[in-house]
């Protein structure tokens, strides 16, 4: 029963964690006015803490860097479903278990969101994004909170079924 409500748990992580990474896609990767506000005040900020060079490079290259970083997460996280489809399409079993995945995605989406929310604490960017006299109303602080949070707990979850299983015996890979 544990070992199915840390299944479902851990999906429910992945299609939230997955549906925010995936949708700011299009603004990262194709220089979207609200995204360059946004890492435009960081890299600003990062020039005047860490210098010209990094600052700069921030503003100009940080969305890719970070859309780059949440595609990747997004795909290792959603690998066990593909595995899966692979599984009942050809029948071979996937050499290494969801909950192995579920583990190290969720610290690595925690990982990026740690990175969001401190830049959102520390930086004038602020929990409330203002451009052009629009407010997001704090939803992108809110959302890298959630899933930092949320990685954390899915990954300490899937983690304790990793050594249960180990103790059990019933760990394969």
């Amino acid at each position: 029963m544990k070992n199915k409500i840390i299944t479902i748990f851990s999906w429910v992580v992945v299609a939230w964690t997955a549906k925010v990474f995936l949708s700011s896609l299009p603004y990262k990767f194709t220089g979207h006015p609200d995204t360059q506000h946004i890492f435009g005040i960081i890299g600003g900020w990062m020039q005047g803490v860490l210098g010209n060079g990094i600052g700069g490079w921030f503003a100009s290259y940080g969305a890719i860097a970070v859309g780059t970083a949440e595609l990747i997460v997004s795909l290792f996280l959603l690998m066990p479903l593909f595995l899966f489809i692979r599984e009942k399409l050809t029948g071979k079993k996937p050499a290494i278990d969801r909950a192995v995945f579920h583990t190290l995605g969720g610290l690595a989406a925690a990982g990026v969101m740690a990175g969001a929310a401190f830049f959102h604490l520390i930086t004038p960017l602020g929990i409330v994004v203002l451009h052009e006299g629009k407010s997001d109303g704090g939803s992108l602080f809110f959302a890298a909170v959630s899933i930092l949070i949320l990685g954390l707990v899915m990954a300490a979850a899937n983690f304790s079924l990793i050594k249960q299983q180990k103790l059990n015996g019933t760990f394969a890979h």
